[in-house]
């Protein structure tokens, strides 16, 4: 097959991140890959695993007809199959620049957010990240709903690879127990568990040697920087370290002693065999074990608390005063390592998508479902961009909205 594979950000995250790395999987199976996309951090990835790339192309609007048309220019030159959105801007694009069918062209969704946008074509092959959110989804959408949890490379990301940090990170302290996040910087589900994470640490260095390391970039970066500096003056040595955004980040995971995390990125800590604390909102911190273990499996790598930010930042310490013990930590990485080896192998979910892109080729809409589709997204996305902007003057607006509402 020919494959068109079109992220919504080559920022440093989890989605884009499963979208190159599968994009890669699918050409080792034999199939024509190019990933399209603006430019970004990620281009250098795409690169680095072989993968065409083909600049996105600039709209005035973001979904644009611009870049659909661009994106149909695409499919007739190259006899493109499928043209693979991931998240809900570029799936609309997708969907509108194979409409019509050109050739036996068709469009396949991929919705790692915490919720799925309710104005998607409803005949459109989606695949989502857990089996909470499948389910929730079915419900209302008549196309065929896909269940693939996100993916990881449990070669490139295992125990023992560990390059070194990038030169321009300094302060990292030898010998402290180093706590990893590695988490794009935005308000949305995010922010609130970071700054809980830097709180912490500032208390648990009156106690032990401990360092926190927040690795990635994002809107938020200055926020989390100045209360990085904060603590660090309270502490009086580098208790947080903030080094921003890392193209390649397998030196923090590899590094780490414990990971805090969400999605994808608490993946990559199990797969390098790393005691995981998963992190959700509202005070929401809770360890990996055996025993939680079935509780993420069915509603992914996150949760939600009712903690006010005080008993947080109380609560996230008990959780880590319990993996000072080495033996704990090194028992809670090996599970988490063969979890991801048995469930998550990005080997076995590029022979999923692979299913998944046959299947949509199979059951293309007919016109007039192309054209109820097409009228139904078209009115329920008009009516968010008009409530986006009735929000936007009101100042509360959300920058990844679809992260800010999670079921």
């Amino acid at each position: 097959m020919r494959v068109v594979v079109y992220p919504h950000s080559m920022e440093i995250g989890g989605s884009q991140l499963n979208a190159v790395e599968l994009a890669a999987a699918a050409t080792a199976q034999g199939h024509e890959v190019l990933v399209y996309s603006e430019p970004g951090p990620l281009v250098d990835r795409v690169h680095a695993l072989g993968l065409e790339h083909v600049v996105r192309r600039e709209a005035r609007l973001r979904p644009g007809w611009e870049t659909a048309a661009d994106l149909r220019r695409l499919v007739r030159s190259r006899r493109i199959d499928v043209v693979h959105g991931y998240e809900w801007p570029p799936i609309l694009e997708a969907y509108a620049a194979t409409r019509g069918g050109i050739g036996r062209s068709t469009a396949v969704g991929t919705v790692m957010s915490m919720s799925v946008a309710p104005f998607l074509p409803s005949s459109l092959p989606l695949v989502v990240g857990t089996a909470q959110i499948r389910d929730h989804v079915r419900a209302s959408h008549s196309g065929p709903v896909h269940l693939l949890e996100p993916p990881v490379d449990a070669r490139e990301n295992a125990p023992g690879v560990c390059p070194e940090p990038p030169v321009d990170v300094v302060g990292l302290e030898p010998g402290a127990l180093r706590i990893v996040v590695v988490s794009r910087l935005v308000r949305e589900l995010k922010l609130e568990g970071v700054l809980t994470a830097v709180r912490a640490v500032q208390e648990l260095a009156a106690e032990q040697v401990v360092q926190l390391v927040v690795v990635g970039g994002g809107p938020e970066l200055g926020t989390v920087r100045r209360a990085a500096a904060s603590a660090n003056a309270a502490a009086g040595r580098t208790v947080v370290l903030v080094p921003g955004e890392s193209p390649d980040p397998r030196w923090a995971y590899g590094s780490a002693d414990v990971c805090i995390g969400m999605g994808g990125s608490a993946l990559r800590c199990l797969a390098f065999g790393k005691p995981l604390v998963v992190q959700g909102e509202g005070g929401f911190f809770e360890l990996l074990t055996p025993e939680t273990c079935p509780t993420f499996l069915a509603q992914g790598w996150y949760g939600r608390g009712s903690l006010d930010p005080e008993r947080a930042v109380e609560h996230l310490c008990c959780v880590l005063r319990r993996l000072r013990d080495p033996g704990l930590r090194a028992d809670l990485g090996a599970f988490g390592r063969e979890l991801v080896v048995s469930r998550f192998a990005l080997d076995a979910a590029a022979g999923l998508q692979e299913a998944v892109y046959r299947d949509a080729l199979d059951r293309r809409a007919s016109a007039p479902r192309v054209l109820s589709d097409t009228t139904r997204s078209g009115a329920g996305l008009i009516s968010y961009k008009v409530r986006r902007r009735v929000e936007r003057h009101r100042g509360r607006v959300a920058v990844d909205d679809f992260n800010a509402r999670p079921l």
